[in-house]
């Protein structure tokens, strides 16, 4: 996935986390490429930039503890805990914080980065808290997941790469925004750069029998981006309930019984680029 797409997910979360959680602060960070230490990349409430690039080393902190142990973890009053190391107690200072949780973005077993909210009080964390932040780190999962195995099941080594990334990215907000044009000609005109994109990345002529709508091209254009149901229907200016529904009208036209299916038969079919 290009560090475009996860970084766009990441703060996608970091904001649904601040919503749900009610916490004043949030960031986080994914492992990078190679399997170099996290970092700290994206920062919300933050009032300071003590944070930001900060990095987190496997069984350093409160970060480096959920890294280590694949599992969400807290403290109530940080300075004072005494079941992490205290590295990074002089940017946590800096930035006020005590009472921390990290959750941790597993896919395969492996931590891909940790999600964190704080307070700048020292106050015991509450099950709404925790909820959101797992749900939070589920939503980039479910991204990364998906994207990693389209990847692997669909892209030819001619497509592979960061630039080919960014064209499947570049195709996904396109067909997201001609919907949204009230301009006919505009979004004509927007409707065939689509059209360009999929010519130039060799698309074959669609298979009989599978005639998708172009909303539910819409949405499986943004779930192959590694968009969530959400991320696609903030995206799409609809409600997740809908972009459900064109997922699934998608799915059973192409014989799918997941999201994943649902791209690879699309691509297949070529209804995707």
């Amino acid at each position: 996935m290009s560090e475009r797409i996860e970084a766009v997910e990441l703060r996608a979360a970091l904001v649904r986390l601040r919503r749900g959680s009610g916490l004043p602060v949030v960031f986080g960070g994914l492992v990078q490429e190679g399997g170099l230490p996290l970092r700290i990349a994206e920062l919300h409430g933050a009032v300071t930039p003590a944070l930001r690039g900060l990095t987190i080393s496997p069984g350093n902190g409160l970060g480096g503890k959920c890294l280590a142990l694949a599992r969400p973890c807290a403290v109530t009053d940080y300075p004072v805990a005494r079941h992490i190391t205290h590295e990074y107690d002089l940017p946590v200072s800096a930035e006020g914080l005590r009472s921390v949780i990290a959750v941790p973005v597993v896919v395969r077993r492996q931590v891909r980065g940790v999600l964190y909210g704080a307070l700048r009080d020292a106050l015991p964390l509450g099950e709404r808290v925790f909820d959101a932040a797992v749900a939070a780190a589920r939503d980039v999962e479910q991204a990364l997941a998906v994207r990693d195995e389209v990847n692997r099941l669909v892209e030819p080594a001619e497509a592979s790469g960061p630039s080919w990334e960014e064209v499947r990215h570049a195709y996904g907000e396109l067909r997201a925004l001609a919907p949204r044009v009230g301009d006919a000609e505009l979004r004509a005109r927007l409707l065939a750069v689509c059209g360009r994109l999929e010519s130039a990345a060799g698309v074959p002529a669609p298979v009989a029998g599978v005639a998708l709508t172009p909303r539910e091209t819409d949405v499986l254009a943004a779930v192959a981006s590694g968009a969530t149901n959400a991320a696609a229907a903030h995206r799409l200016g609809l409600r997740p309930e809908t972009v459900k529904g064109y997922l699934r009208s998608a799915m059973r036209k192409l014989g799918a019984h997941t999201r994943l299916e649902a791209v690879v038969a699309a691509r297949r079919a070529g209804a995707l680029p």
